[in-house]
């Protein structure tokens, strides 16, 4: 190891080199650069052995460079070395080590900053059993009282915590000591340091051990817990951001710790979910819901609700800078960017359960103060029921009460709020849920765009209800229409949110109301296909999902002349436009299904090209995952999956009159490759299809019929049962679908088994 060192240290860079790369690097950060030329170049220099010691060299040693010269070889060394630290020559993984320990006391934030982030995916990628040097330099640094070094040795570790705080609870070989034994002392000495950032990264760092919970960590906790409430009222909104976390994770992970300070930290609680830092607040917020999903008595937490519940209300308010206001204006004539479209996943198709899980009721993705408040309330009606409501109502009623334009946000956290409650005090609200509808109706053509999105949701929550209420008598099926042709109006919208939270809505109810809505079909498909023809992207793929939904709902009512001369056309229309590889194709193919499945022998007349079409996507996607230059497109499994799912509701649909399709094609053979696939998901959609086909056109499967039993028999033997247990469900079923139609070629071929 000596001579290792030594090597290591004789290491020098040349001068012409040391110049260039600098050059490089300070062309590589001028804004008018050319930055592919550049880039290849630092590529071509990659190749040679000792240019990450160079780039270790300018960040430790260039002290006459401008620190973004430095701080650019610290972050190219950075990236380097993640793909190429195991298999440098052991002397420059010497070298590079020893030159990042002296920058953790650079008089440069930056540089010690940037050589943190070096260190730590240095650790990530040997440990810290292999570089005894840097936990020695690390205490040695927190020993120091040298406030830089002190940052810089603070500014490491706490990268390390976050990124890979195993490393620390790991015990040494031939010991039952762990780093993490050395290291806790001192970052819970330091939650009383005068500094800051020192504070802030040592409760940081302390916080990431709550889940791991290692032994030392066990018998501090009683100073931890008290270094917690002496930070609880810090000067720095990021220590009190802390302070919060760690106690919503002890809530989550060791609610017992808490136990004998229960009051205590619910009053701290209810004060920081007022600080004037939305992200201290936010955290405590979280503390509501966490409580309340723990093993914890909740008579603790209901002395505390008529103060609660008016600070989670206040909270629900739109906050003045809440991006949703400017995304709120946005015209629905105006095309999405590229940025708004979500990522979307198709879930394959699975026999032998209804319980699919419902998407997230929100319409909003970005977590915020409102967000984690409705969910709080949520959650709290849930576990208390109607005694929430003689705190709550007043409040609710208070500011529904309030008129004028600038109350509006106000309004909209009431109707949320009522939203919110829909569930956990539905008994309560029952007997007053007829005034409630008749109250948000109106709403519905509120001036403002976010109180009628908001009024749409809220009333999909009471959806049970209102199709209970429109199924018993004539006024309750007054008020059922009232609210069918209030969301059609704003599905029709000319704001894209409101459009959004409208559709959105409608498939709610249309999951509830089933057959209810068959005398109404003309005028919702008229509305939904009005939308069609109006939304953009975005927005598109909730009519699909509205038209889908509405399909499974009224089934083969749906199987009438003037009901497909109104829904199909444009439906082709746009099927015809997508290109196979076009993922605007997925929600169409989805929909395509689920009508498929309601119209039965009626679908037949549109079967030909989207059997067809389902089986050229397939096999241009087999082709694209072993050629994707000859294919033309890239591999993507959801083509696949949805494909296969929507051949499954052809068959479902047309049952036996899809053996002509099958019959003329390549289905069998496709669909053997799909059940020999890697993703589970395509073999879970592909062994849902198999059992499909047994049931209605088993002949056609009969040739290949050994080789789908023996590939179904080892979904069913797996090491990874429980990861692809749907896959094996799909397949035990069917194989039973085959045992029924082809029995006996069943029965000798698990006999030869």
């Amino acid at each position: 190891m000596a001579a290792t060192t030594t090597a290591a240290v004789s290491w020098q860079p040349q001068e012409a080199g040391f110049k260039e790369i600098c050059g490089l690097l300070e062309q590589q950060i001028s804004p008018s650069s050319d930055k592919s030329q550049i880039w290849q170049q630092l590529q071509h220099y990659s190749q040679f052995p000792d240019f990450n010691n160079y780039l270790a060299f300018i960040l430790a040693r260039a002290q006459g460079k401008p620190v973004e010269v430095r701080q650019a070889a610290g972050l190219l060394l950075k990236n380097n070395l993640r793909t190429a630290f195991k298999s440098m020559p052991l002397t420059n993984q010497e070298y590079i080590k020893a030159e990042l320990l002296p920058c953790l006391g650079s008089t440069d934030r930056q540089i010690r900053s940037t050589s943190g982030t070096i260190i730590s995916v240095v650790v990530q990628i040997g440990g810290v059993l292999g570089w005894p040097e840097l936990l020695h330099t690390l205490v040695k640094c927190l020993d120091s009282n040298d406030m830089i070094h002190m940052e810089g040795a603070m500014d490491a570790l706490s990268k390390i915590c976050e990124d890979i705080p195993q490393v620390l609870d790991a015990e040494s070989p031939g010991s039952s000591e762990r780093p993490i034994d050395t290291f806790l002392p001192r970052l819970l000495q330091l939650f009383q340091s005068s500094n800051a950032t020192l504070r802030k990264l040592a409760l940081g760092s302390v916080n990431q051990y709550i889940m791991l919970m290692p032994p030392v960590l066990y018998m501090s906790m009683d100073t931890y817990l008290q270094g917690l409430f002496i930070l609880a009222n810090d000067q720095s909104s990021e220590v009190r951001k802390l302070v919060c976390s760690a106690f919503v994770q002890l809530i989550e992970v060791r609610p017992s710790f808490l136990e004998p300070h229960l009051h205590n930290v619910i009053e701290y609680m209810l004060q920081v979910n007022k600080d004037p830092d939305d992200e201290v607040s936010l955290e405590a917020c979280e503390f509501w819901s966490a409580y309340c999903e723990a093993p914890l008595p909740p008579e603790n937490l209901r002395a505390f609700l008529p103060r609660l519940i008016p600070v989670l209300l206040s909270n629900m308010a739109y906050a003045d800078d809440d991006e949703s206001l400017l995304d709120a204006e946005e015209d629905g004539s105006l095309p999405d960017r590229d940025q708004d479209l979500k990522p979307r996943f198709h879930s394959s198709r699975f026999h032998g359960s209804d319980d699919a899980e419902d998407d997230d009721d929100d319409i909003v993705n970005i977590w915020n103060l409102r967000k984690c408040s409705a969910a709080a309330l949520d959650i709290i009606s849930n576990v208390f029921g109607d005694e929430i409501l003689p705190t709550l109502m007043p409040f609710v009623q208070s500011k529904l009460s309030l008129l004028d334009d600038a109350s509006w946000k106000e309004r909209e956290a009431a109707v949320l709020a009522l939203g919110a409650i829909a569930e956990g005090c539905i008994n309560g609200l029952y007997p007053h849920l007829s005034e409630i509808v008749v109250f948000l109706i109106p709403l519905l053509d509120d001036k403002f765009p976010l109180i009628r999105s908001i009024s749409c949701w809220t009333l999909s929550r009471f959806s049970k209800f209102i199709v209970q209420q429109g199924a018993g008598h004539r006024e309750g099926h007054e008020q059922f229409e009232k609210v069918l042709t209030g969301l059609l109006r704003r599905i029709l919208d000319d704001n894209k949110r409101v459009q959004e939270a409208a559709c959105s809505a409608f498939a709610t109810l249309e999951e509830e109301a089933a057959d209810l809505l068959a005398p109404c079909l003309e005028i919702i498909l008229q509305h939904l296909m009005c939308a069609f023809g109006k939304y953009q992207r975005r927005n598109l793929r909730i009519v699909y999902d509205a038209i889908g939904t509405l399909a499974d709902a009224v089934g083969d009512e749906l199987n009438q002349p003037k009901y497909l001369e109104i829904l199909m056309p444009p439906l082709i229309a746009k099927w015809q436009q997508l290109s196979n590889s076009d993922k605007d194709l997925f929600p169409l193919l989805e929909c395509f299904t689920s009508i498929a499945q309601a119209l039965g022998s009626g679908f037949s007349q549109f079967s030909q090209p989207v059997f067809q079409r389902c089986l050229d996507i397939i096999q241009a996607q087999q082709l694209a995952k072993v050629n994707p230059a000859s294919a033309g497109v890239q591999f993507d499994k959801e083509f696949v999956v949805c494909s296969l799912d929507l051949l499954s509701g052809l068959t479902e649909g047309l049952g036996s009159g899809v053996e002509s399709l099958v019959s003329q094609s390549n289905l069998r053979d496709l669909l053997l490759q799909c059940c020999l696939d890697d993703s589970a998901d395509i073999r879970q959609s592909a062994f849902a299809l198999l059992g499909d086909l047994a049931r209605v056109c088993p002949a056609h499967l009969r040739p290949r019929l050994p080789e789908f039993l023996d590939v179904a028999a080892k979904q069913l033997n797996t090491p990874k049962l429980k990861e692809t247990i749907s896959v094996a469900n799909n397949a035990c079923w069917a194989i039973g679908e085959l045992a029924i139609k082809v029995n006996q070629e069943v029965f000798n071929f698990y006999q030869r088994e």
